[in-house]
């Protein structure tokens, strides 16, 4: 069984990073229609495999290596969005209804990822890329308007995310980085889980892989949508239960029985959006080296907090503080957990996820944070999306003790380190 490795990702700007660790599958995905949502897109034949039939299928643009120089200005410096192992991705514009270059600051905005050929990533992520993002369409799928193949230059155009990646949002400090509120992470939450029910579901089939906060983007209005499909596979068909393949995947969100077997199935996906929701509601990093080394593992920190009503507040991010009832903070503590499951078959289903969090999301529930709690300890202000509490809610507020416990914890939060699966 084969290992892969995390690349180490140097942040340009506030806008799209990742630590992405990618070995790509040329595998296609069935596709078909699905009618639980406002969902389009193209019928694949499974036993795809070559690039020209990958290529002839997609419902992509093809670009000209000349436009997408003239659309991101020579690939200047100062349009870099941020860089991964892939390469560097750039900011550019197009014409909206032509797609043609156009003048900076005028037409569409788009994001251009371009291949870096010393990358040994290489070519079969671009292929995957294409392959998935060329046939499937969710309103929680970033949108992949088009590729370049020229010589040994290797590009993608998306739709740009003006938001960037919830890894930022959650992680990164400074002005332009607002903390999210409750009720905002539970829209993006429920936005990202809503992206791994249809990719589950019996019309695409297909397994994410590499489920994490740099892989999820959001747009102006805090939509989230998945991106980057080099380590995505098809799911079991016929009677099997799981994919045989290499261990792939970023340190601390794989799934342990995924780790250890290579036995890859839908409920791996479960597993990795239990670690990312855990991530939202402590605002901890899955695995953060700067912390002491009994919480350097989010998961095996906050697990013993996560069942008990009385301590999953010690979880909670104290910048959410007021922002949520502890009846909330409980039940979404408790969804974490059984996402969490050692055992696959004790974890809920993405539908399943997408239903509680939804019941979740009702904006009765979100409880108003005050200037001050009644024992003089400051809160964070409301938020503007912030709601009234329902009818005999409590609302939890961290004592003196608690805060200056707080206080004294690291809060040092690095960037992402290469980090491999199996050392």
């Amino acid at each position: 069984m084969g290992v892969c490795f995390s690349s180490k990702v140097k942040a340009e700007s506030s806008f799209y990073t990742g630590s992405n660790l990618k070995c790509a599958s040329r595998d296609a995905s069935e596709s078909d229609s699905i009618s639980s949502s406002k969902v389009s897109f193209f019928s694949a034949t499974p036993s795809l495999r070559s690039e020209g039939e990958i290529l002839q299928a997609s419902n992509l643009k093809s670009f000209s290596f000349a436009d997408l120089k003239l659309a991101t200005r020579n690939f200047r410096p100062d349009s870099v969005l941020g860089e991964g192992g892939f390469g560097s991705v750039f900011k550019g514009w197009v014409d909206e209804q032509t797609l043609v270059a156009s003048k900076p600051g005028t037409g569409m905005v788009i994001a251009v990822k371009r291949l870096n050929q010393e990358s040994w990533q290489g070519h079969r992520e671009w292929l995957a890329e294409v392959n998935f993002l060329g046939q499937l369409y969710h309103p929680n799928l970033v949108k992949l308007l088009g590729f370049c193949l020229e010589d040994e230059q290797r590009l993608l155009v998306y739709e740009f995310m003006p938001r960037g990646s919830l890894e930022n949002h959650l992680f990164r400090r400074g002005s332009y980085f607002q903390p999210l509120s409750w009720n905002l992470r539970l829209k993006v939450a429920i936005g990202a889980a809503k992206g791994l029910a249809f990719l589950h579901s019996p019309d695409a089939k297909v397994i994410y892989r590499d489920f994490k906060t740099s892989n999820i983007l959001l747009d102006a209005n805090y939509n989230a949508k998945l991106s980057d499909f080099g380590l995505a596979k098809d799911g079991p068909t016929g009677d099997k239960s799981h994919v045989s393949t290499r261990v792939m995947g970023t340190y601390g969100y794989a799934a342990p029985e995924y780790m250890a077997t290579g036995h890859l199935t839908a409920k791996s996906d479960v597993y990795s959006f239990g670690v990312v929701l855990l991530e939202m509601i402590s605002g901890r990093r899955a695995v953060d080296k700067n912390r002491p080394s009994r919480e350097v593992s989010l998961v095996e920190w906050a697990k013993p907090y996560l069942a008990n009503k009385r301590k999953v507040f010690r979880v909670i991010d104290s910048r959410l503080e007021g922002q949520y009832t502890l009846d909330a903070a409980h039940k979404v503590a408790m969804l974490a957990l059984r996402c969490l499951s050692t055992e696959n078959k004790y974890r809920p289903s993405m539908d399943q996820v997408v239903k509680l969090l939804e019941e979740l999301h009702d904006p009765k529930e979100i409880a108003p944070a005050q200037n001050k709690s009644p024992n003089g300890t400051r809160t964070r202000r409301r938020s503007s999306d912030d709601a009234p509490p329902a009818n005999g809610a409590r609302v939890h507020r961290r004592s003196e003790e608690d805060a200056a416990n707080l206080r004294k914890s690291p809060v040092a939060y690095p960037r992402p380190s290469a980090s491999p699966l199996y050392k």
